[in-house]
């Protein structure tokens, strides 16, 4: 595999705006470790291993990001999302350390498209991109103080949205700090009052060359009280094979954690990105993806868009290959329950040829992997019986 230390992502630079390129997602989730207490059903949360909506219901992200800040004129990208078939879209913030503050009146506006177009928010504040090695990048403790400030926009809307607290908050220097700063950043929100399930973003530019989110992803699970964080997982030129895509994707899986991939792509200039495998083994795992990015990139990663100038009805090479490819939003993609969708059946088959398990590990009282639900036996994902 290529030096991933050398991994730092092109800076996007269009209409006078430069911003970090990115992109992808998948997602897993998981519970709380035994004889923990578990969130509250208010709204999108983790339980028994799974991202479930208020009611109990699988939600499985396939979405699309949307670069807002720069481009805060394209008020009909997130329908246009939606109508392609996707369920959620990752929306890109400015807590206004690096770009215009999105004031709380915006987010509103912006929660209000989402639930219009029947797709989830995923919110993110984009200032902390590469802290610590790209010395434009604010911290987490700064984009936290941001969702305590436009917490009037979020109040009541844990249905309908996703905190993701700030995005690839630490670069390829001084990464080592990401857990505490994570842990800290994950506390002030809780202590505001802020209830939403909350994503938090890998260091080494989202990408975690370094494992450093992967080896302290259960110890972040254990300090968020309400055990409702979600692990934002970056892929690009890190993970270019697919055995590297389902080591990293199954460690979360199998250690009940969970996991989505919040950025990918299907080329970008720090390698060539496996997303054939990135999509594949999320569909498979029932984990969220979330592909970077709708529209506007530029300075030689155009190549990331979907489609070519905000046209909804322009795809390129890559957005064809998300919406309409194997394993792909058209073809998996359900609608969240909330806004009347069927949600989701749980994903799929178990290798041993047994469904899986709906809501986890719920019907699973023994731990022996085994579950029983519509009257046959079922396997939890990622228990003994996974195989």
């Amino acid at each position: 595999m290529r030096n991933p230390r050398s991994t730092r992502r092109t800076l996007i630079k269009t209409a006078g705006v430069v911003f970090a390129a990115v992109a992808g997602l998948l997602f897993s989730v998981t519970g709380p470790p035994a004889g923990e207490a578990e969130a509250a059903p208010t709204g999108i949360r983790v339980s028994n291993g799974r991202v479930v909506e208020a009611n109990g219901n699988d939600f499985v992200m396939r979405g699309v990001n949307h670069a807002h800040t720069w481009y805060p004129d394209r008020t009909g990208s997130i329908a246009d999302i939606a109508a392609k078939g996707a369920n959620t879209v990752r929306v890109v913030l400015s807590s206004g350390d690096r770009w215009t503050r999105t004031s709380a009146s915006e987010v509103s506006s912006l929660i209000g498209q989402c639930k219009a177009a029947k797709v989830i928010c995923v919110l993110e504040v984009h200032d902390t991109t590469g802290y610590g090695e790209d010395g434009a990048a604010t911290t987490l403790d700064r984009a936290a103080d941001y969702w305590v400030g436009v917490k009037s926009a979020l109040a009541g809307q844990e249905d309908y949205v996703v905190v993701n607290i700030g995005n690839e908050p630490f670069g390829n220097t001084g990464y080592s700090a990401w857990t505490d700063a994570t842990k800290a950043a994950i506390g002030k929100l809780r202590s505001a009052g802020i209830n939403h399930a909350l994503m938090v973003d890998a260091p080494n530019w989202g990408q975690d060359w370094s494992h450093t989110m992967r080896d302290n992803a259960a110890s972040v699970f254990a300090a968020d009280p309400d055990r409702n964080t979600i692990f934002s997982i970056h892929m690009y030129g890190v993970y270019d094979t697919a055995a590297e895509v389902r080591s990293y994707l199954n460690h979360f899986v199998g250690n009940r954690l969970p996991v989505v991939v919040g950025e990918f792509g299907d080329q970008h200039s720090d390698g060539n990105p496996d997303e054939d495998a990135i999509m594949a083994t999320a569909q498979s795992l029932g984990v969220g993806y979330l592909g970077w990015s709708w529209s506007g990139n530029g300075s030689g990663v155009e190549y990331l868009d979907m489609v070519n100038g905000f046209d909804p009805n322009s795809l390129t090479n890559w957005g064809n290959r998300l919406f309409n490819g194997g394993n792909g939003i058209s073809a998996t993609s359900k609608r969240a329950t909330v806004y009347g969708g069927g949600g989701d059946t749980g994903g799929g088959t178990a290798p041993n040829g047994y469904p899986y398990c709906v809501h986890g590990g719920s019907s699973d009282p023994d731990g022996d992997g085994w579950g029983w639900e519509n009257s046959r036996s079922c396997v939890v994902r990622g228990g003994n019986a996974d195989r």
